[in-house]
This record gives C-alpha cells, sequence and structure tokens, in this order.
C-alpha cells in the first residue's frame, strides 16, 4: 500500500511541477523537466548528500516514464485542473508525509544518526517542491505558507520515536502516515503557519 501511496504522490508532485512550468509559459521540455525535478528531486538531493548511490530513480526507469507522462498529461487536461485542487492538496500531502517517511528509513539504513535521518526526511519531504519554485523564479512556497515544512519535521520525530521505542513497523508507519497527513490538512483548513519574520531595516532607522 506504501508503494502505491508513493506513486501516486509523484504523479500529484510532477503534475504540479508542470502547472508551475505551464504558469512560466515553459515549453515541452521545459514543463517535462520541472515536472521531473518535483517528483524525483528531494530523493536525488537525498541520495546525493548521504552518499547513497546509485541513486534510487535511475534504478527504477518507471518512475521516469511516469513523471513524464503526468507531466505531459497536464498539457492535456490544463483546462480542468482548477476543478481538482482539492484533492491536489489532499495529494500532495500524502506525498509529503509519504516521502518523509521514506527519507528517514534510507538514512535508518545507512546507519546516519539521528539529526541526520531527520533532515533526511525533511529533505525528500520538501526538496522536490523548493527546486521547482527556484527554477520557476520564485520563493519557495513550502516555506511560506500553511504548516508544510513544519509538518515534514514532526513526521520525521514521530516516526523516528515509535521506531525507537520498538512499536511494530506497519503501526509506526500507519500512526506517522494518519497523524502527518491529519496534520498537514488541518494546516490547509484553517491556514495554520508559522510566526512569519519580516526584516526591513528602514524600521529601525533614526
Amino acid at each position: 500500500m506504501f508503494t502505491t501511496v508513493y506513486l501516486i504522490a509523484i504523479t500529484a508532485e510532477a503534475m504540479s511541477g508542470a502547472l508551475a512550468a505551464g504558469k512560466r509559459q515553459m515549453d515541452m521540455f521545459g514543463v517535462v523537466l520541472i515536472a521531473f525535478i518535483t517528483a524525483l528531486g528531494g530523493g536525488t538531493v537525498r541520495d546525493m548528500l548521504l552518499g547513497n548511490f546509485p541513486v534510487n530513480w535511475t534504478q527504477h526507469p518507471s518512475y521516469i516514464y511516469l513523471t513524464i507522462t503526468a507531466g505531459l498529461m497536464t498539457m492535456v487536461v490544463a483546462r480542468f485542473m482548477h476543478r481538482l485542487q482539492q484533492l491536489f492538496l489532499i495529494l500532495d500531502a500524502m506525498g509529503l508525509v509519504a516521502f518523509t517517511i521514506i527519507g528517514c528509513n534510507v538514512a535508518l539504513a545507512l546507519n546516519y544518526d539521528l539529526p541526520v535521518v531527520i533532515m533526511s526526511g525533511v529533505i525528500t519531504g520538501i526538496f522536490g517542491g523548493i527546486l521547482r519554485d527556484i527554477l520557476c523564479n520564485q520563493t519557495p512556497q513550502v516555506l511560506q505558507k500553511e504548516l508544510y515544512a513544519s509538518v515534514s519535521l514532526l513526521v520525521a520525530g514521530l516516526y523516528l520515536t515509535l521506531h525507537d521505542a520498538g512499536f511494530d513497523h506497519d503501526l509506526t508507519l500507519l500512526a506517522s502516515f494518519s497523524c502527518g497527513l491529519a496534520l498537514r490538512l488541518i494546516a490547509i483548513r484553517w491556514q495554520l503557519s508559522l510566526p512569519v519574520f519580516s526584516y526591513s531595516p528602514e524600521r529601525w532607522q533614526d
């Protein structure tokens, strides 16, 4: 089931990347590239930082086909995408949580220390979106709006707490996934966010 969630998640992320490229009026190659980077960029950055080679998607060509197809299909059905906004928010939330847990598992398998495991989860969860926004010349949305990166951090913390406490693996997955998904959807529903730091030197000038 977790594999199915992962495949759904990378498809949704690829489509969100394609939409972002469309807003910047990119050509077909740009749309496909942004779709691919959005879907698989987080895992790529994680593997490179952890020295986990070969990078995951290079061993699963089906992921490449899936993300490229999702990007191209988004161009075809773009006129209907606004009707699916709520669905995309749910799928994106599922992807965030799934990617985070996967990132933690990769670092655990490599015997990294706790802080590295947590950051591995967070990087996997959010970096695809960060790369998407950077390439589209935007301030990363995952660091601005409703709780997003912080949800990834909390999911990683909960997952590792339950893992280290010796809980059953399936129960740990289910609890972490459910709590993370619920928190992200609550944050969207009530627009919960962290305090914003706004620095303006003129405010303190005499």
